[in-house]
């Protein structure tokens, strides 16, 4: 099991019989609610709920996708061969953290599977909401390779160079990574700590972990890993 946080007056609790929060006592919405019904920029995550073990509300972020807050929420994502960065500015507590597949590529369809794109709309967005470049930090996961055969293309270690390097001209210090070798990860995030929780997954079926990032799919990518160890960032 992932390493429990602490818990805040303003979190939301699991409502008794599961599901999806309802609105609270006197009529106002839950933070979830609340995230649910903003209006989303492309490539912004949108899939909210409520993390039962963190007792967080928490997002998503699928493949090609992104998120930044300022809020005390978690952000996770499991990954394969693509690379999740986790951006921090501790004076400002904004983090995000988004999710690409491929270093490169053209056209704008899927533009957030790109590292080039992803990484400068995570700063980008990052900057809006009151970070510094001075005293942004970066936490970088994933770049597995999980599948054999799959290597021969290197995605795993052309994601890791890129983000790495991308990073370095940026001067933008990586102050924690678990990267490369063989297994899935999950990632939580928590954007205001800029605390990040990564669990290596055993792998069941490593064939549905490519076709399921490719296909921006992280919910089949979570159900076919289980098991692993957990380590605090």
């Amino acid at each position: 099991m992932l390493a429990s946080q602490q818990t805040s007056s303003n979190l939301i609790r699991p409502v008794a019989g599961g599901g999806s929060p309802k609105a609270l006592a006197g009529g106002r919405l839950s933070n979830i609610e609340k995230l649910k019904s903003q209006a989303r920029k492309p490539g912004e995550a949108s899939f909210f709920y409520v993390d039962h073990h963190f007792q967080y509300d928490a997002v998503k972020v699928l493949p090609g996708e992104y998120f930044v807050s300022n809020e005390d929420l978690v952000i996770m994502t499991v990954l394969g061969s693509c690379i999740a960065a986790c951006m921090w500015d501790g004076p400002a507590k904004v983090g995000g953290m988004n999710h690409f597949m491929l270093p490169e590529g053209e056209g704008m369809e899927g533009f957030g599977r790109y590292g080039s794109y992803a990484m400068e709309l995570l700063i980008n967005e990052m900057l809006k909401m009151g970070a510094r470049r001075e005293t942004m930090q970066a936490k970088i996961f994933g770049g597995a390779a999980v599948m054999a055969g799959f290597t021969t293309m290197n995605v795993g270690e052309r994601n890791t160079k890129f983000v790495k390097d991308y990073l370095a001209t940026e001067r933008i210090p990586v102050v924690s990574q678990d990267v490369m070798d063989v297994q899935p990860r999950k990632v939580c995030f928590f954007p205001v700590t800029g605390k990040a929780l990564v669990k290596r997954l055993a792998i069941a079926h490593p064939e549905s972990i490519v076709v399921a990032e490719r296909r921006g799919n992280a919910a089949v990518v979570a159900s076919s890993t289980s098991g692993g160890s957990v380590d605090l960032f």
